[in-house]
C-alpha cells in the first residue's frame, strides 16, 4: 500500500508518495506523467520516509547539498532502473548529456553504444524528480531539453545548484 502527502515547494506543490520501504514518486503539480506509477488503491498517511523526504527537500530549496539520501524505493524496468541508478550519481550542481548517459550505460553493459533517445524515455519517466536529479540532464551541446517537470522549473533547479544556464 502505498501512502501519499504534499509538500509546498518554492516551485510548486510537489505530491510524494511512499510504501513501507521508502519513497517512491515525488511529482510537481501538473507535471508530465504526475502520478505515474501510485496505485489506485493509496491513502494520504503520513509515514516516518515523509519527514525525512521533507527535511531534504527544505535543505535543498534552501539552497545547500543535502548531505544524506532519504530512503528511495524505484520501481521500473531493469533499464529504468539502471538509468536511473546513474541519475543518482551526477553530483549536485553538475550536468551530463542524454549521450554521456547512454555511452557510460553501454560501457556498464559491455556494448559498443546505446541509444541516447531510450535513456531519454527513461529520464523522463523518473518517477522521483528532484532527489533522483533529472534536472541535471541536458542535451547535446547544454541545450536545456525536456523535463517532465517543465523546462521553467528545470532553469531554476539548475540555478538553485550555482548551475549558470
Amino acid at each position: 500500500m502505498q501512502h501519499t502527502v504534499t509538500y509546498q515547494s518554492p516551485l510548486g506543490k510537489i505530491l510524494l508518495a511512499a510504501d513501507n520501504i521508502g519513497l517512491t514518486g515525488l511529482w510537481f503539480e501538473g507535471q508530465k506523467y504526475y502520478a505515474c506509477g501510485l496505485d489506485r488503491e493509496h491513502d494520504e498517511k503520513k509515514v516516518p520516509v515523509f519527514e525525512e523526504v521533507r527535511h531534504w527537500l527544505d535543505i535543498y530549496f534552501s539552497g545547500k547539498e543535502p548531505d544524506f539520501m532519504p530512503t528511495i524505493h524505484m520501481t521500473g524496468t531493469t533499464f529504468q532502473i539502471e538509468v536511473w541508478g546513474i541519475l543518482r550519481r551526477i553530483p549536485y550542481g553538475e550536468t551530463v548529456t542524454y549521450g554521456e548517459i547512454a555511452k557510460k550505460l553501454a560501457r556498464e553493459r559491455g556494448l559498443s553504444e546505446m541509444s541516447a533517445r531510450a535513456v531519454g524515455g527513461a529520464v523522463g519517466h523518473n518517477p522521483v524528480s528532484v532527489i533522483v536529479p533529472c534536472h541535471r540532464v541536458v542535451g547535446a551541446g547544454g541545450s536545456l531539453t525536456g523535463y517532465a517537470g517543465g523546462i521553467d522549473r528545470k532553469i531554476k533547479l539548475l540555478m538553485l545548484e550555482g548551475r549558470i544556464i
